[in-house]
């Protein structure tokens, strides 16, 4: 009986972690597709004269907007995620940051996904390709 229990642990044990890494690759799968698309993103922003800007991160809590020092193109109209010139990802939503707003705070780049805002609170959820092909358009819709 208490090996019965023991086994069944073991089992359940190596399934969780088989599941684990099959979620691992499979993101690691997904950020690979979704790297071509932002790279040629950029290729395509860059050839068509697409303004940058430096990008900003906002609070989890809290208003303002943090500087970071990275240049490149806000994908959601709500700056929530950005691309830089050289293709990194980001998620422009930080922790709050003492005297943030006064410094340059440090942002990191992510594993892009090809869905983005899936599990955001706001609800809105993007395919990468069709968020990418929206930003170039709002730009031209900005310009004319």
């Amino acid at each position: 009986m208490v090996d019965d229990a023991a086994q069944q642990r073991a089992q359940r044990a190596e399934r969780a972690a088989d599941l684990v890494g099959l979620q691992r690759r499979r993101g690691r799968q997904e950020s690979a597709k979704a790297r071509v698309l932002i790279d040629r993103f950029v290729d395509r922003a860059k050839r068509t004269g697409l303004p940058t800007e430096e990008l900003t991160a906002r609070p989890w809590s809290g208003g303002g907007r943090y500087r970071t020092g990275v240049v490149g193109w806000y994908l959601r109209e709500n700056r929530s995620v950005g691309v830089g010139l050289d293709g990194s990802f980001y998620v422009l939503v930080v922790p709050p940051v003492r005297f943030g707003r006064w410094r340059t705070v440090r942002i990191y780049p992510t594993p892009p996904p090809l869905v983005v805002g899936k599990g955001a609170g706001d609800g809105e959820v993007f395919d990468l390709d069709v968020l990418l092909e929206k930003r170039l358009r709002w730009s031209a819709a900005e310009e004319g």
